[in-house]
């Protein structure tokens, strides 16, 4: 067989991966026959996959203590009204809209990912009790009450920015796992690009993305004027006295 031949089999790997996450089974599992799947089709021996699972447990047996920490650590923070003194505060900024907000955190985001810092936002640690009940008292603040629908769409809308961010702001350290992924296999297939040079070619991108969601962003802040303009008067309290 020519050596320059590059096989393509393992990457029946991906297919299987999504097919698992359609199905919706045990991303334990997935993973794991994921990755048996593919060392099979590359040719690798059954020990050596065995090693190197096993090999990846160990180095990974930590994992869960260092997840579980900082959740509990937010949720005390939550017990003792962090989620309250975030809607509190952004409600004394007058001229803050939802949509302003998200913009504001959507490039901090990008920019602190593309210097590596992407642990500093993230749907527990930053999201959940800070961002998206800021952008709720942002909201309220300016319509009062809000309907649960529009509640849970400005909830959605904090954690979709916050994955925009991080996603294609990552793309631009020049040290990220991808990038060196994506560089590794050119160099095996012959092609040398060096890891700035990826790294350059995903500002534009990520200048895209910001733009792009950045509008999106705009037309909720639209979106909520006209629910609210619409939304039914709160039912009054009072009532006329005496018969006529």
């Amino acid at each position: 067989m020519d050596s320059s031949i590059v096989n393509l089999w393992p990457l029946l790997g991906v297919a299987v991966i999504i097919v698992g996450f359609v199905l919706r089974f045990n991303p334990f599992v997935v993973v794991v026959v994921t990755a048996i799947v593919t060392a099979a089709l590359a040719g690798f021996p059954v020990q050596k996959v065995l090693a190197e699972l096993g090999t990846g447990f160990v180095k990974t047996r930590n994992l869960p203590l260092i997840l579980v920490l900082p959740l509990a650590v937010i949720g005390l923070l939550e017990r003792h009204g962090l989620r309250q003194h975030a809607q509190n505060w952004i409600g004394q900024i007058k001229s803050a809209t939802t949509g302003r907000l998200l913009i504001v955190y959507l490039g901090a985001r990008q920019l602190t990912a593309a210097i590596g810092l992407t642990s500093l936002g993230g749907h527990p640690q930053m999201v959940r009790p800070l961002l998206a009940p800021m952008a709720e008292g942002a909201t309220e603040t300016r319509y009062g009450k809000l309907p649960e629908a529009l509640r849970n769409r400005l909830r959605a809308f904090s954690a979709a920015t916050d994955n925009v961010g991080l996603f294609f702001g990552e793309d631009i350290f020049v040290a990220f796992g991808a990038i060196v992924l994506m560089t590794t296999f050119l160099h095996e297939a012959g092609i040398d690009v060096e890891p700035i040079h990826v790294a350059v070619w995903g500002i534009p991108t990520a200048i895209c993305a910001f733009l792009i969601h950045a509008y999106r962003l705009r037309r909720l802040d639209q979106y909520i004027a006209k629910e609210m303009a619409n939304a039914p008067a709160p039912a009054s309290t009072t009532r006329e006295g005496g018969a006529a």
